[in-house]
């Protein structure tokens, strides 16, 4: 079963932060080779609050067998509780575009390479175009417990 159209996964690495180590980390959330499977790593510059560079690392995955081995992995490495606080918040995390969210905290997975939810903004966010049928909450919904009880 399909489960995602495609994922997002992106990350901001403050002035000062090690990017190296930071773009390791989200390509880390992939359980396969990037560059293996053709997937771009792309990295974005932008200016932030007081003039500060802001480096912006995004992994976009859209083949089936990229999402589905994504969130495979994804909840195999969520802890029990974690998993039951997504599918508690399910209808939190969706959006009316069936976008489902979810952040992991950076810190935790930079330093003990952890999966942690969060809901602070210093994370790596993970955005799931979920693949429902029809294009409604209700579908959306049984599509994340679907996921959620594999």
């Amino acid at each position: 079963m399909k489960l995602a159209h495609n994922v997002k996964l992106s990350v901001f690495a403050h002035e000062g932060e090690d990017t190296g180590k930071i773009s390791e980390a989200l390509k880390g959330l992939c359980p396969f080779d990037l560059e293996k499977e053709k997937v771009a790593l792309k990295t974005t510059i932008a200016t932030g609050f007081k003039e500060r560079k802001i480096t912006i690392f995004e992994v976009f995955l859209k083949k089936e067998r990229h999402t589905t081995r994504f969130l495979n992995h994804l909840k195999e490495n969520l802890s029990e509780g974690h998993v039951n606080l997504i599918r508690s918040q399910a209808e939190s995390r969706l959006d009316s575009e069936l976008n489902f969210f979810i952040r992991l905290d950076k810190a935790k997975l930079l330093k003990e390479n952890k999966f942690y939810l969060t809901d602070s903004g210093d994370c790596f966010h993970i955005r799931i175009s979920l693949a429902a049928y029809p294009a409604n909450r209700e579908a959306g919904l049984k599509v994340v417990e679907e996921w959620l009880k594999q």
